[in-house]
């Protein structure tokens, strides 16, 4: 299967006299799961925001196999985006979420899963947080996109609807690269091919989890 490569560079964002985010440099290729650690206000949801294209930045460079991608369709047909909030209207029924967000050909597999069995006479507006952040994640994971972008996915969940999102996120790890966030720094850990840690406007290549106490991340325990 062919490798592709995002780079990401030269990213710096301003919020009015605070820099968020200086300079910053990361590569991800498919096959690759990136983790990005950081505190509140670190900028980790700018800079999903920023490469997405949705969030504009004071410089900024996305590459796709040494390609820019400058344009939004150039953005979208190749990086898709989970956000915090739900992206899918609460009056659709999950049968049109499904069919409106997955090709024909990919439907049977997609239907392949017991969990999607189980909500898949519902709406989306009976669905647990669980159930509708799987659904989503599931969606984005079998679209077309070569790379994704998980904001925040395993936030408010239970550790059993965690298992079942890391376990989906390591089956598609081979046809994907995923970048994904969250402060849930032990599943992003054990999920991650690497760890960037955001850190006073800065992207910081993380080890391990004596690492992350040395740039005071973590307390050591």
């Amino acid at each position: 299967m062919l490798t592709h490569i995002l780079k990401v560079d030269s990213i710096s964002k301003n919020f009015g006299d605070k820099k968020v985010l200086s300079d910053i440099y990361l590569e991800c290729k498919t096959g690759e799961i990136v983790g990005i650690l950081g505190r509140n206000g670190t900028g980790k949801t700018t800079l999903l925001k920023i490469i997405f294209g949705v969030e504009n930045a004071e410089n900024k460079f996305v590459k796709l196999d040494n390609k820019v991608l400058n344009t939004r369709k150039l953005i979208f047909n190749n990086i898709s985006y989970l956000s915090q909030s739900s992206s899918i209207p609460k009056y659709f029924s999950v049968k049109k979420s499904i069919y409106l967000s997955i090709e024909n050909t990919k439907i049977e597999e997609f239907y392949n899963d017991e969990y999607i069995h189980k909500i898949r006479e519902k709406s989306i507006s009976h669905l647990s947080m669980g159930e509708l952040r799987y659904l989503e994640i599931k969606i984005i994971l079998f679209n077309n996109s070569k790379f994704c972008m998980l904001d925040e996915p395993f936030s408010g969940l239970s550790p059993i609807m965690i298992d079942k999102i890391s376990s989906m996120l390591l089956r598609f790890e081979n046809t994907k690269g995923i970048f994904i966030t969250d402060h849930n720094y032990r599943e992003i850990m054990k999920v991650s091919s690497k760890i960037i840690l955001l850190k006073n406007g800065k992207s910081i290549p993380i080890k391990d989890y004596n690492e992350l106490v040395e740039h005071n991340y973590l307390l050591n325990l």
